[in-house]
């Protein structure tokens, strides 16, 4: 097996911050992606845009020039891709870490194809796999999805949007632009407060003019085949509908974090052990990096104000090597 000081799970931006300051310290990394570069931001909707201005978005103090203030997906596709390629980093693509096993001295990692050795492991998975769930009938159905991709699939068709913060609410902005009759549900009373600043304004006045229509401390109680049932302070509702996207939120990958061995906290936050001091869990050699951090707080981890992990973990790791080789 191949053997190495450091084992990044994970290739998205803070990922890569931590594989370039690994490089630059002349440590022996590998990092291992199960996607593509940057595999979340890919999955991200083609139209997005980040609500960071470019250069908080930046890493390793490498310019990010984008065509506005606020740089779009394939903006910030190309910006991390090229820094990849250019820096010549170690990347494995497509190759997913299913274990994470302690040893005497390190650890092994097992993935989808190989299994490796490492002194040290940084886990920087982010959140945006496991999508939280409405749990009611007919959430199974084909035409329901917890990922928006493009408006152009939606011309033409009766969408119900399911969700109050940025991912819905530009979801329903921009499928209502190019023709979809839009219904956007939402269980609490009003927008989120977190939408984007220059969004929240633009929704709020589609729906005060009936361009979309929008039901609040509503739930969603059953989705059919050509119909969804809501559960509104009025009493049961069932509406034609032709596509559903709930887009109410990620999840981090607990149930791994628990299989390597990482405490959580036992509140509804879930919150992983860590010294914020040096990032590294309850598992010596084990860290952790970007939003991962926040356990169900996903709003509190970004780019911009995690990127400092990289500097905080690899410096960490720099010290106990010394310590060891006595030098």
């Amino acid at each position: 097996m191949e053997s190495f000081d450091l084992l990044i799970v994970g290739g998205g931006p803070i990922g890569i911050a931590c594989g370039l300051e690994a490089q630059k310290n002349g440590l022996n990394y590998l990092i291992v992606e199960k996607g593509p570069i940057v595999n979340s931001l890919f999955n991200y909707p083609v139209n997005m845009q980040f609500f960071s201005s470019s250069e908080r978005l930046e890493i390793d103090d490498i310019p990010f020039i984008s065509n506005e203030a606020k740089p779009k997906r394939n903006e910030a596709l190309e910006y991390y891709r090229r820094i990849v390629t250019s820096n010549k980093l170690e990347l494995h693509l497509f190759e997913k870490v299913e274990a994470i096993k302690k040893r005497t001295e390190d650890f092994e990692v097992l993935t989808s194809s190989k299994a490796y050795i490492a002194r040290n492991v940084i886990i920087a998975t982010g959140f945006y796999d496991l999508p939280n769930l409405l749990e009611v009938p007919g959430e199974d159905l084909p035409k329901v999805s917890h990922y928006y991709k493009d408006p152009h699939f939606y011309a033409s068709q009766k969408l119900v949007v399911v969700g109050a913060s940025n991912s819905a609410i530009d979801a329903a902005l921009e499928c209502w632009r190019k023709g979809a009759e839009v219904t956007l549900i939402i269980r609490g009373p009003e927008v989120g407060k977190r939408v984007k600043y220059w969004v929240r304004p633009d929704i709020i006045n589609r729906i005060e003019e009936g361009s979309i229509k929008a039901y609040f401390n509503t739930a969603v109680k059953e989705i059919r085949e050509k119909e969804i049932v809501l559960d509104t302070p009025d009493g049961t509702l069932i509406l034609e509908n032709d596509f559903v996207l709930a887009l109410t939120g990620y999840t981090p990958n607990f149930e791994f974090l628990e299989r390597v061995g990482i405490e959580l906290s036992e509140d509804e936050k879930r919150l992983p052990n860590y010294n914020p001091e040096t990032m590294e869990t309850n598992i010596n050699g084990i860290y952790l990096a970007g939003v991962i951090c926040g356990g169900m707080e996903t709003h509190k981890w970004f780019i911009e104000n995690s990127r400092i992990h990289a500097k905080i973990i690899i410096k960490d790791i720099l010290q106990k090597k010394r310590s060891e080789t006595g030098s």
